[in-house]
C-alpha cells in the first residue's frame, strides 16, 4: 500500500509545501549563477526513470558550460574538490546540494520520487546486473539510501548494493529515516568528494 500509492501522495503532498521555497532560492541562484559566466541557470539532463522510460532531469548548473564527461572506471561521475568543470557557485550549490532542488518539478510531474535509487543515464544500462535492474520498478529520487549515508563517497557497486537494500525495505520509517540522515549528511558535508578519498588530484 504505502510503495504503490501513499508514497506518491506524499511525494506530492510535500512537494507544493516545497514550492515557494524553490521559488524564493531560485532568484538569488540564478543571479549568482548568470553573474559568474552569464550560461544558463539550469541543466537539464535525459535520465531513465520507472520502467526504463527516460526524462529530463532538472538541476540548477554547477559546471562550466559543455563541461566534458569524466568519469572513473567503475563508470562512476568523477568527483573532487578540485575539480576544474566545477564552476565556484556550483561548488556551494553542490555542498548544500541546493542543485538538486529543481528536482521538485521532477516529482510533480511523475518522473522521481523524494526517496529513492539514483536516476541512470541510458548508457550504463550494460553494465546492471540482472538483479538490480529491479531499481526501474520504481520511481528514482532527489536522495536515497547511499546519498543519505554515503554521498559521493562509495563507488558504484556500493551504492547498488546500497539501492537494493532499500528496494527490499521500502516503508514510510525507513524513508523517514533517510530524510533526517539526508539532512544529517549534507549540513555535517559529508561525503562529498569520491575521489577525495585517498588525496584527490586535481583535474586539469
Amino acid at each position: 500500500m504505502y510503495k504503490d500509492y501513499i508514497k506518491r501522495l506524499l511525494d506530492i503532498f510535500v512537494s507544493l509545501l516545497l514550492l515557494p521555497v524553490f521559488a524564493i532560492i531560485c532568484i538569488p541562484v540564478a543571479i549568482a549563477i548568470k553573474l559568474e559566466d552569464g550560461g544558463p541557470v539550469f541543466y537539464c539532463g535525459e535520465r531513465l526513470g520507472k520502467d526504463f522510460e527516460k526524462f529530463n532531469m532538472y538541476k540548477f548548473r554547477s559546471m562550466i558550460v559543455d563541461a566534458p564527461d569524466i568519469r572513473n572506471e567503475d563508470g562512476g561521475a568523477f568527483s573532487s574538490r578540485f575539480d576544474s568543470r566545477v564552476t565556484s557557485t556550483g561548488r556551494i550549490l553542490r555542498s548544500l546540494s541546493i542543485d538538486e532542488i529543481p528536482q521538485i518539478i521532477n516529482i510533480l510531474k511523475g518522473d522521481m520520487s523524494m526517496i529513492g535509487p539514483r536516476p541512470s543515464i541510458d548508457d550504463k544500462r550494460e553494465s546492471y546486473s540482472d538483479d538490480y535492474f529491479r531499481k526501474f520498478s520504481i520511481r528514482p529520487g532527489i536522495t536515497g539510501y547511499a546519498q543519505a549515508y554515503y554521498r559521493n563517497s562509495i563507488s558504484i557497486k556500493e551504492r547498488e548494493t546500497s539501492d537494493l537494500y532499500y528496494l527490499d525495505n521500502i516503508s514510510m520509517k525507513l524513508d523517514i529515516e533517510i530524510i533526517l540522515k539526508t539532512i544529517e549528511t549534507v549540513v555535517g558535508r559529508k561525503g562529498l568528494y569520491m575521489n577525495d578519498r585517498t588525496g584527490g588530484e586535481k583535474n586539469k
